[in-house]
């Protein structure tokens, strides 16, 4: 069966009201085929989304029509696999059970530099061998820190964070880890956007991680590079930045402003 997430915005319900709303939605729900498997409030941005096997998206909305009238701004299908890998494991409350948590994340993607050009110059196995000790480092750093890897993109990998400043330190520790991992280590680009996981053009997580990979795309060997969402996230954080000036990206209509994590000038 089709796995949907409906995005309620402008949500002034409180954690009990939200957790009653999906206690109705279990008592309604065998009539239309559905299940309300779990849900997300975000008091403080003022969203709730929730996720529910249905046949299809009107059934969904029935559901919630006459159970309790509250009704998505928004119903998209997504892969299961690829929530619980960017959400972490996905937790189903007991019915009545008042939960509140953000939708919000930081992304960050990491990017070898030349790795074409360094298979050229040291082989295949050794190429893979550098690689190999990049996915160990970034690995190593995203423990430390709480992060979540979402994949292996081949040059790097793709991350999530629950908070700004972790995903920061992440950045930060990798780079300082990657700057004494061997000679034939190429310079790692880093990038990092922050967003909410379901946006306004119907993927559920395109536009936030688009941004993440054009920015790390955008940078250099050895650059933490973060959108200015980021960066007004982690004002009173201790974190020192430069401003890299308004770069025009690919699928992106306005300029974006990027900004570079002076992580070798922190305290």
């Amino acid at each position: 069966m089709p796995l949907f997430m409906d995005r309620h915005d402008g949500a002034n319900e409180t954690a009990d009201e939200v957790a009653k709303a999906h206690l109705a939605d279990l008592g309604v729900q065998d009539r239309y085929g559905v299940r309300y498997i779990t849900y997300w409030f975000d008091p403080d941005r003022e969203a709730i989304f929730c996720l529910a096997d249905a046949p299809n998206k009107e059934a969904a909305e029935q559901v919630h029509r006459e159970s309790h009238g509250l009704l998505a701004s928004q119903i998209i299908e997504v892969d299961q696999d690829m929530v619980q890998r960017f959400l972490g494991q996905i937790y189903e409350p007991q019915p009545g059970e008042p939960i509140a948590q953000t939708a919000f994340r930081a992304i960050l993607f990491t990017d070898m530099e030349g790795s074409t050009e360094l298979t050229q110059r040291l082989g295949d196995v050794r190429a893979m061998d550098v690689l190999r000790a990049h996915d160990k480092v970034v690995r190593s750093s995203l423990r430390t820190c709480e992060g979540r890897e979402v994949k292996h993109t081949g040059d790097g990998i793709m991350a999530s964070f629950v908070s700004v400043a972790r995903a920061l330190e992440c950045a930060a520790g990798l780079q300082q880890a990657l700057d004494v991992a061997g000679v034939d280590m190429p310079g790692v680009r880093v990038g990092l956007n922050a967003g909410e996981p379901v946006t306004e053009n119907d993927d559920l997580f395109g536009a936030a991680v688009q941004l993440a990979a054009r920015i790390c795309a955008a940078a250099d060997g050895g650059d933490v590079l973060a959108s200015s969402a980021v960066k007004e996230l982690s004002l009173g954080k201790g974190f020192t930045w430069g401003d890299r000036g308004e770069h025009r990206f690919k699928g992106f209509i306005e300029p974006v402003r990027v900004h570079e994590l002076l992580y070798r000038d922190q305290a």
